[in-house]
């Protein structure tokens, strides 16, 4: 069987040590890089050519969610499989709006890791089995088509922007790790909390909080 090459990108180095040993166990995968955060997985992805990218959702910087927007817009073929310690059915949505082609609960990894891969190499989607083992591609295509949230309206970069002003980066530093200026960064966060009908800085952290834009680490 052909080589399928995996880049795998988690804030936690020892998960990231244990994801890998279990998938060395199988001759046909290849691990062709890793990362610890969403902006050093997308600078990867300009230099490697994987086939499929495994992330998790809360990462430091830039969240795999958003990481996934990224990844699909300038490699529509590449297939990501979220990895995530979320339930919440709103984290799923939300990555499968995102363009994820997989959705797996860590605690299933052991057990169903390989089902996963293989399912979508197979170009079909996959959600964890501790979800709900009636989950099929058909209700996929529904959450995709479900009516947006004021999240789901927010752009990639809004997102983006959200998340490093949440963690406390100030305009400037936000636009550095964004390579973008200050002002387009103040311009972006204007329009995410007008979206979002947040008043205060201390509103917007409230709902980064509750929304999982802040890293676990």
């Amino acid at each position: 069987m052909e080589t399928y090459r995996i880049f795998l990108a988690d804030d936690h180095r020892l998960f990231r040590l244990g994801i890998r040993k279990i998938l060395t166990e199988r001759s046909d995968l290849e691990i062709i890089g890793e990362a610890s955060d969403g902006f050093e997985l997308l600078r990867q992805l300009g230099k490697l050519t994987p086939d499929m990218v495994i992330l998790d959702i809360s990462m430091p910087n830039l969240r795999g969610i958003e990481a996934t927007s990224e990844i699909k817009a300038s490699h529509a073929d590449l297939k990501v499989l979220i990895l995530t310690m979320h339930k919440d059915i709103d984290y799923l949505k939300s990555a499968i709006n995102a363009g994820a082609d997989g959705y797996l609960l860590k605690e299933d990894a052991d057990d169903a890791l390989f089902t996963a891969i293989n399912t979508i190499r197979a170009g079909k989607s996959f959600i964890s089995p501790s979800l709900s083992s009636e989950f099929s591609d058909s209700l996929v295509q529904i959450i995709r088509g479900d009516r947006k949230s004021p999240e789901d309206m927010l752009t990639p970069r809004e997102k983006s922007v959200l998340k490093l002003i949440a963690e406390g980066k100030t305009s400037k530093e936000a636009g550095e790790l964004l390579r973008i200026s200050a002002r387009t960064v103040e311009h972006h966060r204007a329009n995410a909390m007008k979206k979002l009908n947040l008043k205060s800085l201390a509103d917007l952290l409230k709902f980064a909080i509750k929304k999982g834009y802040l890293s676990d680490s």
